[in-house]
């Protein structure tokens, strides 16, 4: 019996939010298909995919990371390697330092620091905060009032702070805002419901549904992701309409299989390349899942996701 293709195209289709300005803005979502269904329909702006580094600068003990970022002393010079990655498509910058329980920098440092990152690059940024709700409700909106004009993203909204922040980044200073849940749908669409009365639309907004990586309850985080995508395409949920986008970096970095040495667990083998088989499995699932943006750290984990998007679009 021949095959017979029945193209599954919905009438819903994911909102779009555009980040950064000029030649090299990027869009995200706008697709009416499931993720990476591109012999169901045309997939209009595929998954993207980003660079993150901190404020601290990158994990030199890497030899594939100090290669990328090799020379570059400077924010200005590590976030002008960093768009020189192959296969990037924005850079995201973490204040690491900014965080209460590290260095705790002041406010002033840190937005010091992601205007030079800012001034250094033409790709979008997206800007990561200290991770602290009442640090980043004093951080953001300032970050936001320094970033005018560069249309970038700033995450880490979460539901005990989202107010200031958004009506700082979206309202005052024209910027977009990243809503932060706990791997729940309906905490998701709760809190964009939040930011709609505050007047903000959804083009204006990207979702970070929480982030985990594989082999740490994964499956449940992207399962989300998929009800998520599920309810916008199927149900016309206009509420959950919105791009998300999947912070791994940190996450794929900080467990103990991309932390351990060598010479603590041999039988293990190399450490970077751990670190980027966790990275790269846990990108490919989240955008299989429906993540329309990703944020990886190792040169290496960036160009292998972009090559396959790339192929599969």
């Amino acid at each position: 019996m021949p095959f017979k293709h029945n193209p599954q195209v919905f009438s819903s289709s994911i909102g779009e939010t555009v980040l950064g300005t000029g030649e090299k803005a990027l869009t995200l979502g706008g697709e009416n298909v499931w993720s990476l269904y591109s012999f169901d329909g045309a997939v209009k702006n595929p998954p993207a995919v980003g660079i993150e580094f901190s404020d601290q600068g990158p994990d030199r003990s890497l030899p594939g990371v100090a290669a990328a970022y090799e020379g570059a002393e400077t924010l200005a010079e590590l976030a002008k390697k960093a768009e020189q990655v192959p296969g990037v498509q924005f850079v995201a910058f973490r204040l690491a330092g900014s965080d209460p329980n590290g260095d705790n920098e002041s406010v002033a440092d840190s937005v010091a620091k992601v205007k030079e990152v800012a001034d250094a690059i033409s790709l979008p940024l997206v800007v990561t905060g200290s991770n602290n709700i009442d640090k980043d409700a004093e951080l953001l909106p300032k970050v936001a009032e320094a970033l005018q004009g560069k249309n970038a993203l700033l995450l880490n909204a979460k539901e005990e702070n989202y107010k200031g922040i958004a009506v700082a980044a979206v309202t005052a200073y024209g910027q977009k805002v990243s809503g932060e849940s706990a791997v729940d749908i309906n905490l998701a669409k709760q809190l964009n419901v939040l930011f709609s009365q505050l007047g903000i639309k959804n083009e204006n907004l990207v979702e970070n549904l929480g982030q985990g990586v594989v082999g740490y309850g994964f499956e449940y985080i992207i399962s989300t992701v998929e009800r998520v995508k599920l309810a916008a395409l199927t149900q016309n949920d206009a509420a959950l309409q919105i791009p998300v986008i999947s912070p791994i970096s940190t996450e794929a970095w900080t467990v103990k299989e991309s932390l351990a040495t060598e010479e603590e667990i041999p039988e293990w083998g190399s450490r970077e390349e751990r670190g980027i088989g966790l990275e790269v499995s846990t990108a490919v699932a989240s955008i299989a899942a429906g993540s329309n943006a990703v944020i990886l750290m190792h040169p290496a984990s960036v160009a292998t996701v972009s090559k396959l998007i790339a192929e599969l679009v």
